[in-house]
């Protein structure tokens, strides 16, 4: 096997979670022009067609599942639909909200309905896919530079669930690496367009931008190459670890 073919997802079905809009285009895309098949679930499953067209153009099947992954059973469902579509090899757990709530005035179901999907819902859909993937597969959950360190918005309770899913990532790599043959990994990226940077204050993203070694928000296609390497046997031995891609902004 050559180098460039251990990025190769041939045969595979991808799971990405949170794929109707943003990064979860960027990552479905991406795991299909590496040769995987893609399932995908969103709650806003109108706009499921629409990524499922580019994995298509790519060469690849798409399967559409509607899913809100802060209900264990809709995930259980997607694993499932997933197990039907093919030998389930890789899960992305990218959907994710966030707010910028000051702590004072945060109400506790505005923590707890981000905790809720940026958390629980990773650990649910890590559950199912597990369940599925039999001896083998490669888990990258998305957390955030933010679950690292801090950048001028209040964000407490998204700080927190990313920050805590980073320990999930090590926990369920402990667990599962050797008895399952499941790998366990996380990405941690820095400013990329969201619908999340779409709702920053006005001038936010330039000031914080400019301080960054690499003076420039990233290219969705930067941190789907990231996601990629950690899907595929080119990180076969990469287990409990968390990727920055952020620029350069822990280092500022």
């Amino acid at each position: 096997m050559s180098i460039l073919d251990r990025f190769r997802l041939d045969g595979q079905v991808a799971i990405v979670t949170g794929a109707s809009s943003g990064l979860g285009v960027a990552f479905a895309k991406g795991l299909a022009e590496a040769g995987a098949d893609v399932v995908l679930g969103a709650r806003r499953s109108d706009q499921l067609q629409d990524t499922a067209a580019l994995v298509e153009a790519a060469g690849r099947r798409a399967l559409c599942v509607p899913t809100d992954v802060a209900d264990p059973e809709q995930c259980h469902r997607l694993a499932e639909r997933a197990a039907e579509f093919g030998t389930v090899g890789v899960l992305v757990n990218n959907a994710g909200v966030g707010t910028a709530v000051p702590a004072s005035r945060e109400t506790p179901e505005q923590f707890r309905s981000v905790i809720d999907v940026n958390l629980m819902g990773c650990y649910w859909m890590a559950q199912a896919a597990g369940a599925v993937m039999g001896n083998g597969g490669s888990i990258v959950n998305v957390s955030s530079v933010l679950g690292l360190v801090t950048a001028g918005l209040p964000q407490a309770a998204y700080s927190a669930s990313k920050a805590g899913l980073l320990g999930l990532t090590r926990d369920l790599a402990a667990q599962w690496s050797g008895r399952k043959n499941i790998r366990v990994n996380a990405i941690a990226p820095g400013f990329f367009a969201s619908e999340m940077t779409e709702q920053y204050p006005d001038g936010y993203l330039e000031s914080q931008l400019g301080g960054l070694p690499i003076a420039r928000a990233g290219d969705p296609e930067e941190l789907a190459a990231a996601v990629v390497y950690l899907a595929s046997p080119a990180s076969g031995y990469q287990t409990g670890t968390t990727t920055v891609v952020d620029g350069g902004l822990t280092i500022s």
